[in-house]
């Protein structure tokens, strides 16, 4: 009998997309979570936090590896998924921070000092980068 998790999206489309803009904007992060962590998810090795845990149904944040400046700006990039270990089902939830993530799939981000910077709140994002910079001095 095959021992194996399988893995399912609870919306395929939203993660897709936030998936696809992890890979265009942090390639290491995605190929850390796409050859390393989903293959050991896989095997039944659950990474990350356990968030909670309701009966047979336990959820995880993982947390992506990520440049540090990109994690004081915009947060750490997180998969968050549940395992139900009675189906031995895990159920991909989604990847934050979801907004820049979605906002970059839907058009061509900018970078600053080599951190991406989000359209709607360019001078919110230059004013936390140029913050922490002068902080950091």
């Amino acid at each position: 009998m095959n021992e194996h998790f399988q893995l399912f999206y609870r919306n395929e489309t939203e993660f897709k997309k936030l998936e696809r803009s992890v890979k265009k904007y942090n390639m290491l992060s995605y190929k850390k979570l796409y050859f390393s962590y989903y293959p050991l998810l896989k095997k039944g090795d659950f990474l990350g936090e356990l968030i909670s845990e309701d009966g047979n149904l336990k959820k995880y944040e993982l947390k992506l590896p990520t440049d540090m400046m990109f994690i004081k700006v915009h947060g750490h990039l997180k998969v968050k998924y549940t395992v139900d270990t009675v189906k031995r089902i895990i159920y991909l939830e989604t990847i934050e921070p979801e907004k820049i993530l979605l906002e970059g799939h839907q058009m061509e981000l900018d970078s600053y000092q080599g951190v991406m910077v989000s359209k709607k709140e360019n001078e919110k994002d230059k004013f936390k980068i140029n913050l922490l910079r002068m902080i950091d001095k």
